[in-house]
């Protein structure tokens, strides 16, 4: 399995500038951070056919996380989500298809049982 298959698919939409959103856009890469649940998590957004991606769009992404054990059995199709930048709001979402994340946080807890940090 490749190591940076996507956990998640996702629809967002990033605030437009004048409401607070980013003054730029986003490219594949892209690294705002995923809140729900009350924390922010580390998640890498892929976009497919829709770059750049400017403040205003409604786009569909793919999230890898860089902790996916720690999303597993939380996560669900439905859930909704804020990306944030520290502690500025620039998009929201909401989860449409749970991709690889069950595979992701098996492989990572075995990697982690083997000793590994």
């Amino acid at each position: 399995m490749n190591p940076l298959s996507p956990d998640i698919e996702v629809v967002v939409t990033f605030l437009p500038t004048k409401d607070g959103g980013k003054s730029r856009p986003v490219f594949s890469g892209y690294r705002g951070q995923f809140y729900y649940e009350g924390e922010d998590w580390d998640a890498q957004h892929t976009y497919a056919g829709t770059e750049p991606v400017n403040p205003g769009d409604t786009v569909t992404a793919r999230l890898t996380f860089t902790r996916p054990h720690l999303h597993f059995g939380r996560i669900r199709v439905g859930t909704e989500f804020l990306i944030r930048e520290g502690a500025r709001t620039v998009g929201q979402g909401r989860v449409t298809r749970i991709l690889n994340l069950e595979q992701n946080a098996a492989r990572i807890r075995e990697y982690e049982a083997k000793g590994r940090p």
